[in-house]
């Protein structure tokens, strides 16, 4: 099994994704109701996929796959995902 490294080492898939860094998003898992940001999680991959899962309980947050001209996104495991809006209000 590989060794898991923290939520930043998916920073990349993350903003491609979502157009963004988010990193600092906050999540909260659906499991165990930890809120904490993104960098926080524990993140297996990258193949077949990268799954972010919650550093607290293991509950998987959410994964992320690629493939030819397209990514996919679950994120089965957050009841809330929160990030900051550029020029907020």
């Amino acid at each position: 099994m590989q060794q898991p490294v923290d939520g930043n080492a998916a920073a990349g898939l993350l903003a491609q994704f979502f157009g963004r860094d988010m990193t600092a998003a906050q999540g909260v898992c659906a499991q165990c109701g930890m809120n904490g940001p993104l960098g926080e999680a524990t993140v297996y991959g990258p193949a077949p996929g990268t799954v972010l899962r919650c550093p607290n309980c293991d509950n998987v947050l959410m994964t992320l796959v690629e493939a030819p001209g397209r990514m996919m996104a679950a994120m089965p495991g957050l009841s809330m995902l929160e990030t900051s809006v550029q020029g907020g209000r």
